[in-house]
């Protein structure tokens, strides 16, 4: 690496350092600037600039994340499954505290995120809790369960849902949009269905697959806990994270 501050930042993240990593690269760019900074983020590891990032707070501003390109993120962010979070919450922290800095498209991100390998398995497990209002707002156009939108916009076909293409799919108003800024996962489910209908075809057909493993894991456990079978074989069955393309990863460690 080209960079000093780099090979400092990596050392500080292997010792557990992540503050002193980030402050290494902050001081990169006070000493050359942000491009240098955007620059010298192209030759880190993926998997270091995500130590880094992951470790957002949300009280202060991360000089990092106001700067991460959408393809140097969309290459960490694939990443995250490294660190087993079955909660995904600081996946869907991170996201939210890149995509929607301020002066950013979050629909450039999302796309990156999408075109890696492995992206599309973190648009759902950023989705995944909360897939009955996606697949409520695909079909009425509101998040709403106790609305059904208006007549112009009731009930898509699940046929549709393979053809959702950006030449097919009509946008929503500026009056839909201003429902759904929440600088989080109704606006993310938003962007998705109105500016990248091919992607959000995709990540709702995995949520569905994942949500029907999920309702059929609930129904096991219903009959397990009322004919007493032992936990053990209950934790054998597959997880509601399993669509059917998750690969395993044999990559070195994030951690």
């Amino acid at each position: 690496m080209n960079y000093p501050a780099l090979i400092e930042a990596q050392s500080l993240i292997k010792a557990g350092d992540i503050a002193g990593a980030e402050f290494a690269l902050a001081n990169l760019a006070e000493t050359e600037g942000d491009k240098a900074l955007v620059a010298a983020l192209d030759e880190f590891p993926a998997k270091d600039l995500l130590a880094i990032i992951r470790e957002y707070d949300s009280s202060k501003e991360s000089l990092v994340n106001l700067l991460v390109t959408p393809e140097q993120f969309a290459q960490a962010v694939v990443l995250e499954k490294r660190y087993k979070d079955l909660t995904h919450e600081q996946l869907r922290g991170m996201i939210n505290s890149v995509i929607f800095r301020e002066g950013a498209d979050p629909a450039e991100f999302l796309y990156e995120i999408a075109e890696v390998e492995g992206g599309y398995d973190s648009l759902v497990d950023y989705l995944c809790d909360r897939t009955p209002m996606v697949e409520h707002f695909y079909r009425y156009a509101t998040f709403d369960l106790y609305e059904y939108g208006d007549e112009n916009k009731t009930q898509a076909l699940d046929d549709d849902l393979l053809n959702l293409t950006r030449e097919t799919e009509t946008g929503a108003s500026a009056m839909d949009m201003a429902n759904v800024v929440d600088h989080d996962w109704m606006e993310v489910t938003y962007l998705l269905r109105y500016e990248l209908p091919e992607i959000f075809r995709e990540v709702l057909l995995k949520l569905r697959a994942r949500y029907k493993v999920y309702l059929a894991n609930q129904a096991l456990d219903e009959l397990a806990e009322g004919a007493g079978v032992p936990e053990e074989e209950a934790e054998e069955r597959p997880k509601n994270n399993d669509d059917g393309d998750d690969k395993d990863d044999d990559d070195e460690s994030a951690l």
